[in-house]
């Protein structure tokens, strides 16, 4: 009769012993092993999404080549409109001037943005491509260098332009390339002579 008394009160110290031991499957499933799941598939997903990578090549005969035709206008002021605010500009691609008080910020978009933003993009050192049907290749190219240089003072903008065809305009502050059909030699080279360079805060 003891021996059973004995061999049930060590079979409740066991239990309680197992119930007091951290459940690692409760705990990877429960709030924090789902937070931890959720961050790990969102950073899978993000990498898995990024654009191609292609090859960042400026300061090749040709590239520097293309620079001689970049044009120069007179900058037009850094003035802040209102926000929303209109602004008449002379240029269909105006790289300076007043502007919008919250700038475009680097990236790739899939419908145009407001010019008055841009220009605030281009006061910022960024650079802002225009685009329309430049082909596969060039897409690819955009798509990957506005990945490469996403820098709030140093950045690539990239945004639709209807009517420009296989055309790309590049600009930055004061400046403005274009290219009747992409050239990812003179595109380069543009974008890495003037960005980081604006009048707000130069970082290169």
């Amino acid at each position: 009769m003891n021996e059973q008394l004995k061999n049930r009160a060590n079979r409740a110290r066991s239990r309680r012993r197992t119930s007091n031991r951290p459940n690692f499957l409760k705990v990877m499933l429960g709030p924090v092993g789902l937070a931890v799941f959720m961050i790990g598939l969102i950073a899978i997903l993000a990498y898995r999404n990024r654009p191609d990578q292609v090859a960042f090549e400026p300061n090749t005969a040709e590239g520097e080549a293309a620079l001689t035709a970049v044009e120069t206008s007179p900058d037009e002021g850094r003035k802040h409109v209102a926000p929303g605010e209109s602004v008449d500009y002379e240029n269909d691609f105006p790289t300076s001037g007043p502007h919008d008080p919250t700038p475009v910020a680097p990236g790739v978009y899939s419908q145009a943005q407001r010019p008055e933003q841009l220009v605030h993009s281009l006061e910022h050192g960024n650079i802002v491509v225009y685009y329309d049907q430049p082909g596969a290749e060039a897409t690819k190219a955009l798509e990957s260098w506005a990945d490469q240089f996403p820098g709030a003072w140093d950045g690539v903008v990239v945004t639709p332009k209807a009517g420009l065809g296989e055309s790309v305009v590049l600009t930055a502050w004061t400046k403005q390339l274009n290219l009747a059909q992409f050239n990812p030699e003179a595109a380069a080279s543009f974008i890495d002579e003037y960005r980081g360079r604006g009048p707000e805060n130069p970082v290169r």
